[in-house]
């Protein structure tokens, strides 16, 4: 799982011995971070992008490898790490990954890329 190693990057970087100090800086419950480490619960968007500002990982990654790990199939976190590693290949920005995901979501695909580009372009 992605965020365990985020979580133990967090807490290297902060010199932590104890999860509890993680759970103290995220403002949750040592419960919850357990919870989390085994694979039970998830860090909210928030939290993970938190602990990736504070340790200079890269968010779009981050955010995407969350859904990874929230991802019920083996078969959906297979996808999501083919979206990251093409992702992170092209270089593109937050903007144009969220776009491409909203476009494969609303299903007309000509007027969401449409969207897209003219918020990009504004």
């Amino acid at each position: 799982m992605y965020i365990n190693q985020l979580l133990d990057a967090y807490k290297s970087a902060k010199n932590y011995v104890q999860d509890k100090q993680i759970a103290h800086d995220l403002g949750i419950s040592v419960q919850k971070l357990s919870g989390i480490r085994k694979g039970e619960r998830y860090l909210t968007e928030n939290e993970a992008l938190f602990l990736a500002k504070e340790i200079g990982a890269d968010t779009e990654s981050v955010l995407v490898y969350l859904a990874a790990d929230k991802a019920k199939t083996y078969e959906a976190q297979q996808a999501w790490a083919k979206i990251a590693k093409k992702f992170n290949g092209l270089g593109l920005s937050t903007i144009s990954m969220v776009c491409g995901m909203f476009a494969l979501w609303l299903g007309d695909l000509k007027v969401a890329i449409a969207k897209c580009a003219l918020y990009v372009l504004c």
